[in-house]
């Protein structure tokens, strides 16, 4: 193994933890600004969304069957349906249409 794979993971791993140690150190007071408290509210969402959203569209054979079990799941969790009850909605629906199509 090359010693440059050792320099890239401990240049990885103190990333990794100075992103997380930073704003323990130096956020001490709570955040009274709407903005950046919002901002901060929906990282966790929008990241979630920016990873699953592509992965939804290109996991089937067909990106056809990954569309209807994404406009499924949209609607289902729109009307109030459990999560279990969304994911089950959804592998029906790709399972149904990866046979169809």
């Amino acid at each position: 193994m090359s010693h440059n794979v050792y320099l890239y993971i401990a240049v990885i791993a103190i990333t990794s933890y100075l992103i997380r140690v930073l704003p323990l150190t130096l956020i001490r007071k709570p955040i009274t600004n709407v903005t950046l408290e919002s901002f901060l509210y929906y990282v966790p969402y929008v990241t979630l969304a920016v990873m699953t959203f592509p992965a939804i569209l290109s996991v089937t054979d067909s990106p056809i069957a990954g569309a209807c079990a994404l406009a499924i799941g949209i609607i289902s969790a729109w009307k109030g349906a459990s999560l279990f009850q969304v994911a089950c909605g959804c592998c029906g629906i790709v399972l149904v249409l990866s046979f169809v199509l």
